[in-house]
């Protein structure tokens, strides 16, 4: 019966010992769900589009605390286009045990490294905006890329001039000689969305049957200045040859603008890709034919909703309907002035 009793007594103290484990576990799940903290870093503060993603971020994070009653903890940083500083801001965020990470790439073909860490410390990361190669996505199931497909925006920004060609060609076509003379702005060279913009802007105003030709192009890296140099220096060597300007993205556009008011120029047309605030006050005021939009709400959502599931552990949402369980495409569309 000693035995026995025992026996029992050790089966209880088993038992206790397993329930205060056990409590101790919900505790920490319950706590967890409580708060987030979640990583971000930007390529560069200061680019307009990605600022316009950032506000939307803050009041997807606002929204979701409401809804929730889960603490939100956004620690947003600026690698001010450096990626060893972006590098060791993901060591940061990692010592701080951020839950997730958003990370908008400076080098797209750089993020092995960061890649690296996040699988050491096994943090999910969602990409954003700037694409990382095939082969270093397919490196984890705990890696996504929130992101609008580049050839659409260019298609559509082809579009643009395409629609307003057939409408009025005299519009474009300011001299008169059956020709459509265009300058283009480029962003960063090693950016895949800028290399394919350029590409298949001009091939829709090809296939569109518009007449045109290159008087030079040039790259000014996403920035509204660069582009404003640029296009002063080309208004000096071509004068009254420029009818068309083509921009990878409405900052650009803006520069450009800058520069046209500057030398007093009223006609010439532009078209741009982003539909960021000022991008869209520019066609709205007439200063700008059109630009595309990504759906920037949604976008934010998307970076959000995807960082709120893998913190928590939970499944993504269905309605993401994402590419190979890991691409989210943003819609698109066109903004115009008429």
């Amino acid at each position: 019966m000693g035995g026995r009793n025992r026996f029992y007594q050790q089966l209880l103290v088993g038992l206790c010992v397993l329930a205060v484990l056990a409590g101790c576990g919900s505790l920490k799940a319950e706590e967890t769900k409580k708060s987030l903290r979640i990583g971000v870093s930007l390529y560069r503060g200061d680019d307009t589009f990605i600022n316009n993603i950032r506000g939307e971020m803050e009041n997807c994070a606002k929204e979701y605390e409401q809804k929730h009653g889960i603490k939100v903890t956004l620690d947003i940083q600026d690698a001010k286009g450096s990626q060893n500083t972006q590098n060791n801001q993901v060591e940061r965020f990692i010592s701080l045990g951020c839950d997730v990470m958003c990370i908008n790439p400076v080098d797209r073909t750089a993020a092995s490294a960061m890649i690296d860490k996040a699988m050491t410390a096994g943090i999910p990361v969602v990409f954003f905006n700037r694409q990382p190669v095939e082969e270093d996505m397919d490196r984890w199931d705990q890696l996504y890329y929130v992101g609008v497909v580049a050839r659409e925006s260019a298609i559509l920004q082809g579009s643009i001039v395409v629609d307003q060609y057939r409408k009025d060609p005299a519009s474009l076509d300011m001299n008169g000689d059956g020709v459509i003379s265009y300058v283009m702005l480029e962003g960063e060279s090693s950016h895949q969305d800028s290399l394919i913009r350029t590409e298949w802007s001009i091939q829709t105003l090809k296939d569109g049957g518009v007449p045109i030709e290159k008087i030079t192009g040039g790259i000014a890296n996403w920035e509204r200045s660069q582009a404003s140099a640029l296009m002063e220096q080309w208004l000096e060597k071509y004068p009254d040859m420029i009818e068309l300007v083509v921009c990878n993205n409405d900052d650009m556009a803006l520069g450009a603008i800058d520069a046209l008011e500057r030398a007093g120029k009223k006609n010439i047309k532009l078209v741009g890709i982003d539909g960021t605030t000022p991008g869209i006050e520019a066609v709205n005021a007439g200063k700008m034919l059109g630009t595309v939009s990504a759906d920037k709400g949604k976008y934010a959502e998307a970076i959000f909703s995807l960082a709120a599931s893998k913190a928590l552990g939970q499944p993504v949402l269905e309605e993401l309907s994402l590419e190979n369980g890991k691409y989210y495409w943003s819609p698109q569309e066109i903004l115009t002035g008429q």
